[in-house]
């Protein structure tokens, strides 16, 4: 890709954001924020989880 296409493709897509109604922006947030996984998984992987259970269990 190029990078013409690249800011064009930015660009519409900020378009299309800026476009929509502000509480639709907001509930699309509040639903993608509650679908994330949690922090500690997502940067560390499984090693926190193993960690937890570990300590857990004894």
């Amino acid at each position: 890709m190029k990078t013409n296409d690249y800011v064009r493709y930015l660009t519409v897509e900020w378009l299309n954001y800026m476009d929509q109604p502000k509480n639709i922006r907001k509930e699309q947030k509040k639903s993608h924020k509650g679908t994330r996984e949690p922090l500690l998984s997502h940067w560390f992987g499984v090693i926190p989880i193993s960690i937890g259970m570990l300590f857990k269990r004894n």
